[in-house]
């Protein structure tokens, strides 16, 4: 299976007809078709549903369109990194990120970082910790910035100094935003919008002690921006960090009593580092 024939499908996949993603790849329509019925073949299933106007992917097509955008990322992610000029420092760093006021040290550190070393890019992924964490495993992420609580036993990682802060984010009529704080009776009886992640689950049902039993869970969420727009639609208040700028039309009240989080920056044990994530590390050890 050739890189190059991935590609055609993943191009054939977006466009859903042959005529147009030939054009893009600048191939005849017959060498493409011949080419997805060559991987048909060797993969003995069959990838694509033709009508009249479109194809589609079957299921074997879905997954394989999954599998293929991984494998074709992972191998761009290489060239990327063998991109290495012999006079300066160079390459691509990939982090993932989650919603964390820490995200204000990393930029910082990348910014003094690209100062020394401006031919060296960054790509952020924005994420919660467990797809962070998926994609690292998978080599697709150099480095996680990950908040807790988080299984890093298979991870190196650094501490970062900031913590953030829980609180409930709320429309700025609401009654709960003219308080200073909000306690877990404050919170019973009105629809929640909480994290999809079990293990923030459980910190929350700690924090909540005997009142979790009583809450009304109206949404999960994995990013807080969707959350938000909930929140100003009436869905529900989030139960999220601390972030600037998130609304003009939001209010962030903090838990009572005061509940926090840390978060590490963290990228795998056995996976040795490319010389620009190897320069980043040391530079963000020994400038704080």
């Amino acid at each position: 299976m050739e890189l190059r024939v991935l590609r055609y499908f993943l191009t054939v996949a977006q466009e859903e007809n042959i005529t147009k993603a030939a054009a893009l790849l600048h191939v005849t329509q017959p060498t493409l078709s011949r080419q997805l019925m060559q991987l048909e073949e060797e993969l003995g299933a069959k990838l694509f549903r033709r009508s009249q106007y479109r194809i589609i992917l079957t299921d074997a097509g879905m997954l394989l369109r999954q599998r293929a955008q991984e494998i074709v990322e992972l191998a761009d992610k290489t060239k990327r990194d063998f991109a290495q000029s012999e006079e300066e420092l160079s390459g691509e760093i990939a982090i993932g990120c989650g919603e964390t006021q820490s995200m204000t040290f990393l930029s910082q550190h990348i910014r003094s970082f690209r100062l020394l070393h401006p031919k060296v890019q960054f790509r952020i992924y924005s994420a919660n910790a467990d797809d962070i964490k998926e994609r690292m495993e998978k080599g697709l992420l150099d480095m996680g910035l990950l908040t807790e609580p988080v299984d890093i036993s298979r991870y190196a990682f650094l501490r970062l100094p900031q913590k953030d802060r829980w609180g409930v984010l709320v429309p700025k009529d609401s009654a709960l935003a003219k308080k200073e704080a909000v306690t877990s009776q404050d919170l019973v009886g009105v629809p929640l919008l909480l994290s999809g992640r079990e293990q923030v689950r459980g910190e929350l049902a700690n924090w909540f002690g005997e009142d979790y039993g009583r809450i009304e869970v109206a949404a999960a969420f994995n990013l807080i921006l969707n959350a938000a727009n909930m929140v100003k639609n009436g869905v529900g208040v989030a139960l999220c960090f601390y972030l600037e700028n998130i609304s003009d039309a939001l209010e962030f009240i903090p838990l009572s009593p005061t509940l926090e989080t840390g978060t590490v920056l963290a990228w795998k044990k056995d996976k040795p580092l490319s010389p620009a994530v190897d320069q980043f590390y040391q530079h963000i050890k020994n400038t704080d």
